[in-house]
């Protein structure tokens, strides 16, 4: 079973994040430069505060008629978000993002602390990797070369 610690040990712990009291247009700059979906919002202290996506702009800002170079990211962010830890196996996260309807899950410790992130494409492709090793193994022992 792959945890997510598994997971984070590959494509590394590096997240990338935002100050409450920046705007969603600079967020927005963030998310287009960085060719992705969610920026975790951390203050000052690092502390981790909640999330700010594509799916917050939409819904909390676009559809409100707010401005994004007016808005703050604390006025929309997403509080208190679902987050795991390293602890948690690549079928929890996979259940949670189906229930919950997310993309991308904060990985924190045992003090709350942000240590990661995985995405929905993260987990897809760890379980593509897994699926194409097994095909090569059975393939490997169904032509006899298999040892092991």
């Amino acid at each position: 079973m792959t945890t997510v610690k598994q997971i984070l040990h590959v494509k590394g712990h590096a997240v990338y994040t935002i100050p409450p009291d920046h705007t969603v247009y600079e967020a927005l700059e963030m998310l287009v430069e960085r060719n992705v979906g969610a920026l975790m919002v951390v203050d000052a202290a690092q502390n981790f505060l909640g999330v700010f996506s594509e799916r917050d702009y939409a819904r909390r800002v676009v559809l409100k008629g707010r401005n994004s170079r007016d808005t703050h990211i604390r006025d929309i962010m997403t509080e208190h978000p679902i987050s795991v830890t390293e602890a948690d196996s690549l079928e929890h996260c996979m259940q949670l993002m189906t229930d919950k309807h997310i993309r991308h899950l904060p990985v924190v410790d045992g003090q709350q602390r942000l240590v990661g992130l995985v995405s929905i494409g993260d987990l897809v492709k760890q379980i593509m990797q897994e699926q194409q090793h097994t095909i090569e193994n059975l393939e490997k022992y169904i032509s006899g070369a298999y040892h092991g």
